[in-house]
């Protein structure tokens, strides 16, 4: 957000040391090294196939319908692509956002990482902290404090992935600001902000506010670039040209104009999305309507969960911490939405 810039660079020893401190209520043993595993010479490989290198930038998506999380690597043409996209053991809550601590519920935004959010010894094996909640949040009045990205399987209001999954994702972050990158962004998304997803849940009560998510993804998926973050009115503004503001979240939105370099490829995205959602309505596509359910899994482990059961699960993903409400998570209420990307599953459940 533009009311909160990115702090000074620190380097990443001091960084991380800051972060165990200020998240010293998450930590566990002293001395341990699990965060500074090397990446695996098999992704490392694949960056480097994709014209990247482990100290290029970073940026992640955070998808709770699909249970997946993305991320993006800065390759050599300056733009961001995909790298991999991870499998989300368990998230908890519903569709919608966090508002309010202890409501369960996984945050949805556009958050920014420094290094001190990263926690290398947190109680869920690795960690990093949103920044939940943001300045859009703050102005709403919401509350809820260290919502993270985290292993281990087990959620209370965070993504969790596996430990396998978190190492790597940890250390693809550790990699790019040693490289120099002062912070990275997150986009935690209900679900991918397609027409077609859009349109089926037309009738939730959050629409306006996915309406503003949408905006800053398509200004990703349009430029293949991070949009710059202002607010105003208590909504996001993505990409704000030059003299634009000043913005202040709780306060009216002035007169702006999206960055001229970036203006017409969004529209032009915009204008193709809003004309297939029209289409779809019209066609009669029903507006979805489901019940409360406390979260999800992605469908790679619903299966193995229906298969083995919950302790067989537990044995195989957390090692020593109960999955929350797994038979919750079985229901999928959301039918893996469209665009669902093929994922491989840990190495360590490959091999049961």
């Amino acid at each position: 957000m533009s009311a909160r810039q990115p702090r000074p660079f620190l380097g990443l020893a001091l960084a991380l040391a800051l972060g165990a401190v200020a998240l010293s209520g998450c930590v566990s043993g002293e001395g341990d090294t699990r965060h500074l595993q090397p990446l695996p010479a098999r992704l490392v490989a694949e960056m480097s196939g994709k014209g990247m290198t482990q100290a290029d930038p970073i940026l992640v998506r955070l998808f709770k319908q699909e249970s997946e999380l993305e991320v993006w690597k800065r390759d050599r043409s300056g733009q961001y692509a995909l790298l991999k996209t991870y499998p989300m053991c368990r998230w908890s809550g519903q569709l919608g956002p966090k508002k309010r601590e202890g409501d369960r519920q996984a945050p949805e935004g556009f958050y920014t990482v420094t290094a001190d959010l990263m926690n290398p010894r947190s109680q869920f094996y690795l960690s990093f902290n949103l920044g939940y909640p943001n300045a859009v949040e703050q102005a709403q009045g919401y509350t809820g404090s260290a919502l993270m990205v985290h292993g281990a399987c087990t959620s209370a209001g965070c993504y969790a992935m596996t430990d396998e999954g978190v190492t790597e994702i940890y250390g693809l972050a550790r990699e790019a600001f040693a490289g120099g990158q002062r912070s990275f962004q997150v986009q935690a998304l209900p679900f991918r902000m397609t027409p077609q997803n859009m349109a089926r849940h037309r009738s939730n009560p959050n629409i306006a506010f996915w309406r503003n998510l949408k905006e800053g993804s398509d200004h990703f998926e349009a430029t293949r670039q991070p949009p710059v973050l202002a607010a105003c009115g208590r909504r996001y503004v993505f990409n704000p040209g030059a003299g634009s503001g000043p913005f202040s979240p709780d306060a009216p939105c002035p007169a702006y104009e999206v960055e001229p370099t970036f203006a017409a490829v969004v529209a032009q995205r915009q204008s193709r999305d809003e004309q297939r959602f029209a289409e779809l309505v019209g066609s009669g596509m029903p507006a979805m309507n489901y019940a409360y359910l406390d979260g999800g899994m992605h469908k790679s482990f619903r299966g193995l969960l229906q298969k083995l059961g919950p302790e067989r699960m537990q044995t195989m993903v957390a090692g020593k911490v109960e999955i929350s409400r797994p038979e919750a998570a079985l229901a999928d209420p959301y039918g893996g939405g469209d665009q669902a990307a093929e994922v491989e599953t840990t190495a360590s459940l490959a091999k049961q």
